[in-house]
């Protein structure tokens, strides 16, 4: 059984795309799992209300699994996280992320603002022995098979020894996430010789090279679409989160651009080219778990819809069964100093 906390006032359209993403959930998982829905109660109970009395009424069967978790503060998508830290002790993000401390819960999801998910997170799950900072992993689509970009927007500036532990935590999500032995990583950079990029890329590329870790080597921005280089395929790539965030945005903006181009020149409808472009949609990925804190935080997109946050929770699932947090913690134990050389 895992018990999944839901931040309900988190998000652009919070609280109903979080009500509602719960009530599509818990339809699609097993029975033994719950949800947590973390907020205001009364503005929760209202909007479930709403939910049921309208496009989910068949979903009333499942309120059994439904929990509603008291949080009376509410963190705005614009507020700093030095001043949420302060100023708002009984967050849904804040009483959310608790729950996993106190042992009641498993594995948190939320949609609100990023940057206070990270504070909040490091502070109460703390990062694992050795790591200085979190950071975010996604999925990016390619023409093989899915990878792993890390950071995707945690860190805008990193040491080559923090690249080297993102090389870490990105080798273990696609290892229990994407099921992939011995990940092949790449090092983000301006051309795939050694020497270059930036005085950081560089150094990195050195001690990666030392890591232990399947270290192919320096990727360029063209090798993500394909999957790969010319010396074969990759399954995680490094970078810092000012490079990664932008690639990111970037890759959500492609989908939208092609369906639009394509359906002008082929005469064909939007409709019809959605599928052929649903690997590129943010909310099939759902959210992204925040490696190294020790727990399970998955971040969301601000614009999730219901069916993003169904699939965050999945993804959250997916973590939690996987004990991927534990794997983290025995990896970068086995290798001591862990932005050091191996």
């Amino acid at each position: 059984m895992a018990r999944i906390a839901l931040d309900a006032m988190g998000g652009d359209f919070a609280p109903s795309a979080p009500v509602a993403g719960a009530l599509l959930a818990l339809g699609e998982l097993d029975h033994s799992h719950r949800i947590q829905l973390v907020g205001i109660p009364g503005v929760i109970r209202q909007t479930l209300d709403e939910a049921l009395a309208g496009a989910y009424a068949g979903h009333a069967q499942h309120l059994d699994r439904l929990e509603i978790v008291e949080a009376s503060d509410v963190i705005e998508m614009s507020e700093k996280p030095s001043a949420v830290l302060r100023g708002k002790p009984n967050s849904s993000m804040h009483v959310g992320l608790k729950l996993q401390v106190d042992g009641l819960s498993d594995a948190f999801v939320s949609s609100g603002n990023t940057g206070a998910q990270m504070a909040i997170s490091s502070l109460v799950l703390r990062l694992h022995p050795g790591l200085s900072r979190p950071a975010i992993s996604t999925f990016f689509p390619t023409a093989r098979q899915p990878i792993v970009v890390v950071d995707s927007g945690a860190n805008v500036d990193c040491s080559p020894q923090e690249l080297v532990q993102f090389a870490r935590l990105g080798a273990v999500y696609a290892e229990d996430i994407l099921g992939r032995t011995n990940p092949v990583v790449g090092l983000l950079s301006i051309g795939e010789e050694p020497e270059k990029g930036s005085a950081a890329v560089k150094e990195a590329h050195q001690l990666l090279r030392q890591s232990g870790l399947n270290f192919q080597g320096n990727v360029e921005g063209r090798d993500l679409p394909v999957g790969g280089s010319d010396r074969g395929p990759i399954d995680v790539v490094v970078c810092d989160g000012f490079v990664g965030n932008a690639l990111l945005k970037f890759y959500e903006a492609v989908a939208p651009m092609l369906i639009n181009m394509v359906a002008r020149h082929a005469g064909l409808s939007k409709e019809q080219l959605v599928g052929a472009f649903k690997q590129l949609d943010y909310s099939e990925q759902g959210g992204a778990p925040l490696l190294g804190v020790r727990g399970v935080s998955i971040i969301s997109h601000g614009k999730s819809n219901p069916r993003a946050i169904m699939n965050a929770i999945k993804v959250g699932l997916r973590a939690v069964e996987t004990r991927m947090n534990d794997h983290i913690g025995r990896r970068l134990a086995e290798n001591g100093q862990q932005g050091t050389a191996a």
